[in-house]
């Protein structure tokens, strides 16, 4: 009788965890401007949402979930990297080959930054190094600026048509090659590319993300539909899980071990991380197609995914429906 309590017991607990880490809607927050957009970007001291849109920035207060203001005049943004000992952030302005920084209290802008690379698109910061590293995908490098001087102080030969990075603050950055199928190795301190992990047989790879404690990269590839999971120092292939398809960005939580992959097709595929070598699917969030790009908020656990709706049959935006969703955990 005992042996059975037991085992009801613990399935009773598993289907609790489970249920209590499913995620549903939980609001829209509305946005100016009928452009496209892009990354989505959390600014976790300033408890602010940054959300690329065409020739501006959206930003939102996350206390209130409301836009409080706008950045434009630019010529065709992607991202946002949060360089918080500066008490900057910094804005790559693709079409202008060009990095916009701006304060961070007074939200004004403070200086365009002119790039060697071309097409700049996905940034980030790196804590280490206090650099910011702007991805530019039509010259495969990386330029990297000093958020102080707000100068850019050298590059970065990726050696492929890279895509989303992520830093694991301690002098390594791990970087997507979409047509190369594989994930580079960057030294920030000798600014080159130090190793570079096969994601074979999967490709395609987009939005990337970290478990620096247990030294795992999750990889969300487009061509085989599916999400790599990789040892962070040998590179070697642990696991693969499917996703949805058109996968974009990919967020991890190290308090719920939930790995997120947004993906075009109108799904959020959620992962649980049971242990650094073991994952299952428990969740596929239905959101609208084309909601792709995504941020998570590590303190609330809620995640924000931005998207549009269109004209039926067209990638024409339906004036004044742009949007943020809003999805926490139950």
């Amino acid at each position: 009788m005992k042996k059975i309590f037991l085992a009801i017991f613990g399935t009773a607990l598993m289907t609790f965890s489970l249920h209590a880490q499913t995620y549903v809607p939980d609001g829209t927050i509305a946005l100016t401007g009928d452009a496209g957009y892009d990354y989505v970007s959390i600014d976790m001291p300033n408890n602010r949402l940054y959300v690329s849109h065409g020739s501006m920035l959206n930003i939102v207060d996350l206390t209130t979930e409301k836009q409080i203001g706008v950045i434009g005049d630019l010529k065709g943004i992607h991202g946002v990297a949060i360089a918080p000992k500066s008490n900057r952030a910094f804005i790559s302005d693709g079409k202008a080959n060009a990095v916009v920084a701006f304060d961070l209290t007074t939200l004004k802008v403070i200086a365009t930054i002119p790039v060697t690379g071309k097409g700049p698109d996905g940034i980030i910061y790196d804590s280490f190094s206090d650099r910011v590293y702007c991805i530019n995908g039509d010259s495969n490098d990386a330029s990297v600026i000093d958020p102080n001087s707000l100068k850019q102080v050298g590059s970065v030969d990726l050696g492929g048509a890279p895509e989303f990075a992520v830093s694991d603050g301690k002098g390594k950055i791990y970087n997507n090659l979409e047509e190369k199928n594989s994930v580079n190795v960057i030294d920030a301190n000798t600014l080159k590319v130090i190793n570079n992990y096969s994601l074979a047989p999967a490709g395609g790879p987009t939005g990337i993300a970290l478990d620096d404690a247990d030294n795992r990269i999750f990889s969300g590839c487009r061509q085989n539909k599916g999400m790599s999971v990789l040892d962070a120092t040998t590179g070697k292939i642990i696991a693969t899980l499917p996703i949805g398809g058109g996968v974009d960005a990919v967020c991890y939580d190290p308090a719920t071990k939930l790995i997120f992959c947004s993906c075009g097709d109108g799904t959020t595929t959620i992962i649980k991380q049971n242990s650094p070598d073991d994952y299952s699917v428990i969740q596929t969030l239905k959101t609208p197609v084309r909601a792709k790009t995504m941020a998570l908020d590590t303190r609330s656990h809620k995640i924000y995914l931005s998207v549009a709706e269109y004209e039926p049959g067209t990638r024409k935006v339906v004036p004044n429906t742009f949007k943020v969703l809003v999805f926490k955990m139950q």
